[in-house]
C-alpha cells in the first residue's frame, strides 16, 4: 500500500503545479496542435505514415492497409487511452481476458484467449514484447494518450520489415516532438470511478537541439460491473464448500505514472520512456476465480539512441539505433480464496486460500543499423541487419501450495519455490535478422514494393517471411493496392519452458506459428468532401500454437504446433464532410474465420463490427463528437456449446470548448450513454479450463461513465 500512496501523492503534487500553471501561465499560440474539423479531406489524405515501409508516404499511396489517428483526432474523440481509442480502426475489435482485463486486440478474427501475442506493439518504432507471454504483458493498465502524436496501424501481417509477432497486425505509437506542438500543455481529467489523470508536457526548441518531456499520474478504482458464478463457484458445486466470493465485481482499479524525456539535434537523438502500474486489479481473476484483494505490479523502463550520420553520398541515408528495455512484473494473488478445499478428494484444504506470488524480470537488448539508397533511378532501397537479446533473467515465486496429479495440496505456509519448483527458469533467447525493401516506381503511376526478411532464432531456429505491394494511381481520383504478405509468430516463454504445472507444460521443439495473407484494396474520392475505401482479404494460418492433452489422462496438456485456420473478409470506410462544420465518416468489418481442425468457426472475435462518427461544431468555439460502437456475431470456440454472447453497441458522446486563442479547451465525455450491459467472451472449456466454463455469463464492460478534461496551452 506504501507505492499505492506514493503515486497518489504524485498525483496531487503534480496537479497542484498544474493549477499554478493555470494561473501563472502567459500566453502564446505559436505551434498548437490544430483542431480536426480544420484539416481537410485532402490534407487528411495527405497525413503520412511510416510503418509501412519505414519512409514517410501519404497514407493513400502506402503499400499496406493503413490507419492513422492524429493527436487532433484524439482530442476530438474525446477519449483518452490508448484501448478506446483503438476502436474506430476498421477490423480491429479490442476485447479483454479475464487475466487483469487486460486489452486483446484482434485483427480479422485472429485473436489468442488469455494473450495477445498475434500483435506488434512499437513505441516509436521499437517494440515492447515481452518474451515470457509474447505480448505486452498482463500487466498493462492502458495508456493515456496525452504524449501521442499520432497512432499508425496495419491491418495485415509486417514480418518482413518488422520480424516476429507482426502477424495479424502492427500498432506503432508516435509520441509528441517539437513537429507539430511547441511549448507546455498541462492537463487535468476527473470522471467516474473516482477516476482522476493529471499531465504536464513541454516541447521547445534551443540552438540545434529540440527536446520534450511528459510526465502523467494517474489512478481510478475501476468500473464495478458484476460476475455472478466463476471457477470457485464450480469447485463449489464439485466439492461441497461455500467459499466463492461471486457474485461480486470485477477488480479494473490501477494506479499509473507514464514519463518520457527526448531530446535530439540533425543526426542524433536520445529518447527515455518509464511506465508503471501499481495497485493494479486482478480483473476476473488469475485463475478465474474473483478476489478484490489481488494485486499486480510492473515496470516497464525504455531507452533509445539513434544516429543518422551526414555521409558525402546524398544518395545515402543510413541510421545506426541502440535501445534497451527493462520491464517488471510482481503479483500478490490469493488465486482461490479462503476456504477452498479439494481434501475430499485427495487434494489439501486451504483456510487462508490458494496463494501464489510470482514475479519475474525482463531485459531486451536491440542494435540494428539500416540504409536507405535512392541512387538508382525510380528505385528506393532499404537495407538493414539488426541483433536483438531478450533475456528473462530472474524469477521469483512463492506458494503456499503444490500439486499431486491434477489437485493442489498444501504445504503449510508460503514458501519461497524460486529454486527449486518455479513456473519457468531464466531463459534467454538471441536474434540475428536481416532484411531487404525494393519501392520500384517501374511505370507512371505504378510502384511495387518488394521486401525480404531473415530472422534466426537461438531457440527454434530461422524463419523467411517475404512481401509484394503493388500501388496503381488509378487516376486522379482513385488508388487500388494489391498486396501479398507472409508472417510469423515466435513461441512465448511459457509456451516453450513452463515447468513445475500440472495444468500446461511448455514444449521446447515449438516452431514459429505462420500465416499468408492477400489483400486488394481501393481508395476513391468520389467528390472533394466525399472519400471512399475498400479492401478485401483472405488469409491461411499454419503451425497455430495451442495446447493439447497429454497421452496420459489427467496429466495437463502441452503446447504443439497442432492448430490451421483460415479467414476471408472485408472492410469498408468512408469520410464525408457535410459541410465545414460537419465530417461524418464511418467504417465497417466482416469476417469469417474456420478452425480447418473441426471445420467451425474460429470463435472469439466478432464477424461484424461498425463504427460510426460525426464531429460538429455547433457553436463558434464549441464542438461536439458523437460515436457509435456496433459488434455482433461473436461465435464461441469450436468446443464450447454456450449460446453465442449477445451483440451490443456504445454511444459515447463528447462536447468540447476551445477559446478563441486555443490556449485553452474544456471537454465533457459521456462513454456508454445508454449503460448498455456489454460484455466479451469469457475462456470456453479447453486444456486450461478443464471440461467446465469457468465464468459462464462472459466478461462484463463498463457501464455509463461521464468525465471532464481541462486542457491549457502556453
Amino acid at each position: 500500500m506504501a507505492k499505492k500512496t506514493k503515486i497518489k501523492r504524485t498525483l496531487l503534487a503534480l496537479l497542484t503545479c498544474q493549477i499554478s500553471t493555470f494561473v501563472f501561465a502567459q500566453n502564446n499560440t505559436d505551434d498548437k496542435e490544430l483542431d480536426y474539423l480544420s484539416l481537410s479531406l485532402e490534407e487528411l489524405g495527405k497525413i503520412k505514415v511510416s510503418i509501412a515501409t519505414g519512409n514517410e508516404t501519404p497514407i493513400e499511396q502506402a503499400p499496406a492497409v493503413a490507419s492513422v489517428i492524429t493527436a487532433e483526432d484524439i482530442k476530438g474523440l474525446g477519449l483518452q487511452d490508448l484501448d478506446d481509442i483503438l476502436q474506430i480502426v476498421p477490423g480491429l475489435h479490442v476485447s479483454v481476458s479475464p487475466i487483469t482485463y487486460t486489452p486483446i486486440y484482434t485483427f480479422r478474427g485472429i485473436r489468442g484467449t488469455l494473450n495477445n501475442p498475434e500483435i506488434l506493439m512499437l513505441i516509436n518504432g521499437i517494440p515492447i514484447t515481452s518474451v515470457f507471454a509474447g505480448d505486452r504483458g498482463p500487466v498493462w493498465g492502458g495508456l493515456p494518450a496525452n504524449n501521442i502524436s499520432r497512432i499508425e496501424v496495419i491491418r495485415g501481417p509486417g514480418s518482413s520489415l518488422y520480424g516476429a509477432d507482426a502477424f495479424a497486425g502492427v500498432i506503432n505509437i508516435i509520441t509528441k516532438t517539437t513537429k507539430g506542438f511547441r511549448g507546455v500543455e498541462t492537463g487535468v481529467r476527473l470522471g467516474s470511478f473516482d477516476s482522476a489523470n493529471t499531465w504536464i508536457i513541454g516541447s521547445e526548441k534551443f540552438g540545434q537541439f529540440e527536446s520534450t518531456g511528459y510526465l502523467s499520474v494517474g489512478t481510478t478504482n475501476g468500473h464495478d460491473r458484476t460476475i455472478n458464478s466463476d471457477a470457485q463457484t464450480a469447485n463449489d458445486n464439485a466439492f461441497g464448500t461455500t467459499a466463492s466470493l461471486a457474485p461480486d465485481s470485477v477488480n479494473t482499479n490501477y494506479n499509473s505514472l507514464d514519463g518520457s524525456f527526448d531530446i535530439a539535434n540533425q543526426q542524433w537523438r536520445f529518447r527515455s520512456g518509464l511506465n508503471i502500474r501499481e495497485n493494479l486489479g486482478d480483473g476476473a481473476g488469475t485463475s478465474q476465480a474473483l478476489n478484490l484483494e489481488n494485486e499486480h505490479s510492473s515496470l516497464r523502463w525504455t531507452t533509445d539512441l539513434t544516429y543518422n550520420p551526414q555521409v558525402k553520398s546524398s544518395n545515402w541515408q543510413p541510421e545506426i539505433q541502440a535501445s534497451y528495455m527493462y520491464y517488471r512484473e510482481k503479483s500478490e494473488l490469493t488465486l482461490f480464496p479462503a476456504g477452498t478445499d479439494f481434501s475430499a478428494v485427495g487434494g489439501g484444504s486451504f483456510p487462508d486460500g490458494i496463494i501464489g506470488n510470482p514475479e519475474k524480470w525482463e531485459r531486451h537488448y536491440r542494435t540494428s543499423a539500416s540504409g536507405l539508397y535512392t541512387g538508382f533511378d525510380n528505385h528506393n532501397i532499404r537495407i538493414g541487419i539488426g541483433y536483438t537479446v531478450a533475456d528473462l533473467y530472474k524469477i521469483r515465486e512463492s506458494k503456499n501450495f503444490e500439486f499431486v496429479g491434477v489437485l493442489p495440496t498444501s504445504l503449510g505456509s508460503v514458501i519461497d519455490v524460486s529454486n527449486t519448483a518455479p513456473f519457468i527458469r531464466p531463459r534467454k533467447r538471441t536474434v540475428k535478422y536481416v532484411y531487404a525493401q525494393d519501392e520500384w516506381n517501374f511505370a507512371t503511376n505504378w510502384i511495387l514494393t518488394s521486401g525480404i526478411r531473415y530472422d534466426n532464432y537461438s531457440d527454434f531456429g530461422s524463419t523467411t517471411n517475404p512481401r509484394l505491394a503493388l500501388v496503381w494511381n488509378t487516376s486522379d481520383a482513385v488508388t487500388s493496392k494489391l498486396l501479398y504478405g507472409e508472417a510469423f509468430r515466435a513461441p512465448a516463454f511459457n509456451e516453450l519452458y513452463s515447468e513445475s504445472n500440472p495444468v500446461i507444460t511448455g514444449n521446447s521443439n515449438l516452431e514459429p506459428q505462420k500465416i499468408k495473407t492477400l489483400e486488394a484494396a481501393i481508395n476513391w474520392k468520389t467528390s472533394p468532401s466525399f472519400n471512399l475505401g475498400a479492401n478485401i482479404f483472405r488469409y491461411e494460418m499454419t503451425d497455430i500454437i495451442r495446447y493439447v492433452p497429454n497421452d496420459i489422462p489427467a496429466s495437463g496438456s502441452t503446447a504443439a504446433n497442432i492448430g490451421e485456420q483460415t479467414g476471408q473478409g472485408l472492410e469498408l470506410e468512408f469520410i464525408w464532410g457535410a459541410t465545414a462544420a460537419l465530417r461524418i465518416q464511418g467504417n465497417y468489418g466482416l469476417q469469417q474465420s474456420e478452425d480447418k481442425v473441426t471445420g467451425r468457426d474460429a470463435g472469439l472475435a466478432p464477424e461484424h463490427t461498425a463504427h460510426l462518427r460525426g464531429d460538429w461544431q455547433f457553436a463558434q468555439h464549441w464542438t461536439a463528437n458523437m460515436q457509435i460502437n456496433w459488434v455482433a456475431d461473436r461465435r464461441r470456440e469450436p468446443n464450447d456449446t454456450r449460446e453465442e454472447i449477445d451483440d451490443y453497441t456504445l454511444v459515447n458522446l463528447s462536447l468540447r470548448k476551445v477559446n478563441p486563442n486555443k490556449n485553452w479547451s474544456l471537454s465533457f465525455s459521456i462513454l456508454n450513454i445508454f449503460d448498455e450491459d456489454a460484455r466479451e467472451p469469457s475462456p470456453g472449456p479447453g486444456p486450461t479450463t478443464g471440461a467446465t466454463v469457468l465464468i459462464p455469463d462472459d466478461l462484463p464492460l463498463a457501464g455509463r461513465s461521464v468525465f471532464a478534461q481541462l486542457i491549457y496551452q502556453l
